[in-house]
């Protein structure tokens, strides 16, 4: 095999199992491409020696013909999972030096499937973020670049690290968080596959939290079939995390190839939004005919407060980022800027620690959960927000899955938003919804923009029906083909 890095996941494990080669060969693979790769900033921490004695374990057991569902494949870890004794910052400089003794459930079942873990992959500090340019590491870059120009474009956020890493094959797939679009947004900026599951089919547990309510582990990786294989393995019961639920996992790859014939996918009218570019609709419309011709009903729907889900967010998600954040505090662990008294320490080391963002949203989150305006603000947004998730309901009575756009538009520079927030924020307008209603949600790249990158297409489902969410997407996957990939640049 003259560059195992190409290989997917599915494929890099069937390959393994007939022992064509070895994890070790497959590892060192990986850490020579993330060697060369520095320019896109995707990792933040290596951990090239772990990786070589988890990849010798699983070789092991292999020749023994054992082996997890993950053995031997390399990963990459987002930076907001608790790694045990590695290096855990959520690319916060308030948690320097942070090395949890203990392990994010997610983590854990991958290692018990056996996967390796090549090392912690950027994001937007504390997942705050829609570029990956919020990290106290430095923004991640995009492999991808617009046709004739240089320009460094974003890869998406907060799990920029995550989408980029898996975009120019510096790990098989990756561990992501999704608490607005976290996941999906970045996939189709990097034309990579996203999932985000249903709120509490992943454990929480030992993930740097953002907004409790909102946030949800998934994979990002090549195509459907590798997203469904890491999916069944992250996902699983947790009694530690009360938000997760006691059902068993079902066996997503299994569910793939079944079709979609007899399958009603809906049309949200209020996700033609104004000032859509006409590339994102033409897209959409082909998404749809491709769905049709699979077999497939078309059928149109009405989620009639779509138009409050981006106020009710910005409302609900900086709100429970106010009470999360609250614990760094300089006392415990992490960083700490000496002050004249308790106070003064506190509050040096918090504006020493965030980074703009964070203390943006903070600041929000305070306002809107102060007296006085707690009844006018956050009350109002978790009305609305239910609203939104029974809007979803009446939808759902006659439709069993729903097509929209992922993202409204492709990638942007590094740099072209970052000083107007609000058209930052608008990078998540057809992903919140999801989130707000706890549903699962799934970007398929779909095609390319007139500037060459990547276009995604969003399939979102029922409670806890990953199964048919993951069985359209194949289906709209396989009408797609798309094979593109970005010219490796960083590489010269």
């Amino acid at each position: 095999m003259s560059d195992l890095t190409k290989l997917t996941l599915a494929g890099a494990r069937d390959a393994l199992k007939k022992k064509e080669f070895t994890s070790v060969e497959l590892t060192k693979a990986y850490l020579d491409a993330v060697e060369g790769a520095k320019a896109l900033n995707a990792y933040v921490t290596v951990t090239a020696d772990k990786a070589l004695d988890m990849a010798k374990a699983s070789d092991a057991k292999l020749a023994k013909g054992e082996g997890g569902t993950l053995e031997g494949l390399p990963l990459g870890i987002k930076d907001l999972f608790a790694t045990k004794d590695v290096l855990t910052t959520a690319c916060s400089h308030i948690l320097d030096g942070f090395k949890p003794p203990y392990e994010s459930k997610v983590t854990s079942n991958l290692w018990r499937d056996g996967a390796v873990m090549l090392g912690k992959l950027n994001n937007d500090e504390f997942a705050m973020g829609s570029s990956n340019e919020t990290s106290f590491y430095g923004p991640v870059v995009n492999p991808w670049r617009r046709k004739g120009d240089t320009t460094k474009i974003v890869p998406g956020g907060s799990s920029g690290g995550s989408s980029a890493a898996v975009a120019a094959r510096l790990c098989l797939a990756a561990t992501a968080t999704d608490t607005g679009g976290s996941i999906r947004q970045p996939a189709a900026f990097t034309g990579t596959v996203g999932i985000k599951p249903t709120y509490g089919r992943c454990s929480r547990w030992g993930i740097v939290a953002f907004a409790s309510s909102l946030d949800q582990a998934g994979p990002i990786a090549r195509d459907v079939r590798d997203a469904a294989i890491m999916l069944r393995s992250m996902a699983g019961y947790d009694e530690n995390d009360s938000t997760s639920v006691d059902r068993p996992v079902p066996d997503y790859e299994a569910a793939l190839g079944k079709g979609v014939k007899g399958l009603r996918v809906g049309i949200p009218k209020e996700y033609r939004v104004d000032g859509m570019p006409a590339e994102i609709d033409a897209l959409w419309t082909r998404g749809i005919e491709w769905l049709k011709a699979a077999g497939a009903e078309i059928v149109d729907v009405s989620l009639p407060h779509t138009k409050y889900a981006l106020p009710t967010y910005y409302i609900v998600a900086p709100a429970e980022c106010s009470s999360n954040l609250a614990r760094y505090d300089g006392v415990r662990y992490g960083l700490r800027v000496e002050g004249k008294d308790i106070t003064d320490m506190y509050e040096k080391t918090r504006a020493a620690g965030f980074g703009t963002e964070v203390r943006r949203r903070v600041l929000i989150g305070t306002y809107v959960l102060s007296a006085g305006y707690y009844d006018a603000y956050y009350l109002k947004a978790q009305q609305v927000r239910t609203l939104i998730a029974r809007d979803f309901t009446e939808a759902y009575r006659s439709c069993d899955v729903l097509l929209t756009p992922t993202a409204p538009s492709a990638a942007f520079g590094i740099g072209e938003k970052t000083a107007d927030p609000l058209s930052m924020y608008l990078n998540d307008v057809f992903t919140v919804t999801v989130n707000l209603a706890g549903l699962p949600g799934i970007s398929v790249p779909a095609g390319l923009s007139s500037e060459g990158l990547p276009l995604g297409l969003q399939l979102i489902g029922k409670t806890f029906d990953e199964e048919t969410l993951l069985r359209t997407a194949y289906a709209l996957e396989e009408a797609a083909q798309f094979n593109a990939e970005p010219a490796a640049w960083w590489r010269a």
